[in-house]
């Protein structure tokens, strides 16, 4: 009975280590985090004294907070890009931009000429096309994967520093489209730089600070309501990026970033593989541009520029490629840093140091030596992919210990030869009694 209740117990506590272990632990972490700051703004904000709550304000807003959300949506998708297939693409901002747009054409009264409505948050009398948020989260999704299909097939055929300039050129258009797109063709595409404005809100929960819930559109000043619903979407991406990682078209993804000759030699469909993974990680793009459509209630062109590209490329690096954690970790720091912590740290620097120095201005320095330091000294990034640390961290040898490790270890084909031609011309009698060399002197 002991031996049985032993096993029994140890069986258990596997059970236990299993289910806390790798992916899940991160996972219950990190929904932790979500649920810790969800109780945080909506409960313990409000609670805390005048002081105490403008610091909180200053240094940890629920707005910034949202803010860095959408980023790692986007970075989740540029990570299934870089950091999955190996592409590197310099233009992702393309795809924020479809899917803010597909938000501003179809949650607004931008064609005013219509009057279409399917479960939306305003009044039918309200001209345009009014669909419900969740209803255009997915059609942002479908219209940024058919433009990730439209943007990637011209690049099949290339690899590195081309692959970066043909999507860098991509990244560049999609905005001036956007921005010059009052008259595209005689048709008012985009409305120029004036933008799409406003765009319509968000039907859901509503969390009043005495603990009630309504059910309604969410205003400006509901923060703590749109923290859920981007929390949501991040969950929603994060497992779609976990499930792939681990299925045939992720294991595709991983063979081909690590050696694409080998990948097609091996049965793996470049074509194929290489657009899926355009498409799925424009999927991310598009639903981070629906969701910041509706964080900040307007799509503008100008928030669409290339060193929103060049941001989430430096997330991505940051964290660490190929690992969901550690890019939703640097996307998260960085986002964080730039909208708040920079500008709050130079206003208190300047405050003590009677300094008036624009620390703000500086952000892509900082982010340089960052990128700089990181490559010197953990290339990897913060929380690599298992994989890649292993690659990166491996000793490389010098042309000159390579030739030496050659001359030291001949080809076991030469070995064959030299002692086939020494047999041929030493024959050895087989009556013969066998004899040793002896090192040392004498008979």
């Amino acid at each position: 009975m002991a031996t049985v209740a032993t096993s029994s117990s140890l069986n258990g506590a596997s059970r236990w280590r299993g289910f806390f272990s790798g992916q899940r632990r991160w996972a219950l972490g990190m929904l932790a985090l979500a649920v810790l700051g969800f109780v945080f703004y909506q409960y313990l904000v409000p609670e805390l004294d005048s002081s105490a709550r403008a610091s909180v304000n200053r240094w940890l807003p629920i707005i910034s907070t949202n803010e860095a959300l959408v980023w790692v949506i986007c970075a989740l998708g540029l990570n299934i890009v870089v950091g999955y297939a190996g592409l590197l693409d310099l233009g992702f901002v393309a795809f924020w931009a479809i899917g803010g747009y597909v938000a501003g054409w179809l949650m607004s009264d931008f064609f005013h000429q219509v009057n279409v409505h399917i479960l939306g948050s305003v009044a039918e009398t309200v001209p345009g096309i009014h669909l419900n948020f969740w209803v255009v989260l997915i059609i942002g999704a479908l219209v940024c994967a058919f433009f990730g299909v439209i943007i990637g097939a011209p690049t099949l055929r290339l690899r590195s520093d081309y692959l970066a300039l043909v999507t860098l050129g991509f990244g560049e258009i999609i905005p001036q489209v956007f921005t010059n797109g009052e008259n595209f063709f005689g048709f008012n595409l985009s409305n120029g730089t004036k933008g799409i404005t406003p765009v319509d809100p968000i039907e859901g929960a509503v969390f009043s600070p005495d603990g009630s819930v309504e059910f309604g559109n969410l205003g400006p000043f509901h923060l703590t309501s749109k923290y859920v619903i981007f929390v949501i979407i991040t969950a929603v991406v994060v497992f779609i990026s976990l499930r792939i990682r681990d299925g045939r078209l992720g294991r595709a993804w991983l063979a081909i970033r690590e050696d694409e000759l080998a990948a097609s030699s091996m049965g793996v469909p470049l074509m194929r593989t290489k657009l899926a993974a355009y498409a799925v990680g424009a999927v991310a793009g598009g639903l981070a541009g629906v969701a910041f459509a509706t964080h900040v209630g307007s799509v503008l062109p100008d928030r669409f520029n290339f060193s929103i590209s060049i941001t989430l490329l430096a997330m991505v690096v940051l964290g660490g490629m190929g690992n969901v954690w550690g890019v939703m970790i640097g996307a998260l720091g960085l986002a964080w840093f730039n909208s708040t912590g920079l500008p709050q740290f130079g206003n208190a620097f300047n405050e003590s140091f009677g300094t008036e120095i624009n620390f703000p201005s500086y952000n892509y320095l900082i982010f340089g030596l960052v990128l700089v330091l990181m490559m010197l000294f953990r290339r990897e990034g913060l929380l690599p992919e298992t994989r890649t640390r292993l690659v990166l961290r491996e000793p490389g040898r010098t042309e000159l210990e390579s030739m030496g490790a050659e001359l030291e270890d001949p080809a076991p084909e030469l070995e064959v030869l030299v002692r086939a031609d020494e047999q041929a011309h030493h024959p050895v009698d087989p009556d013969q009694p066998a004899t040793t060399k002896s090192s040392g002197s004498g008979s």
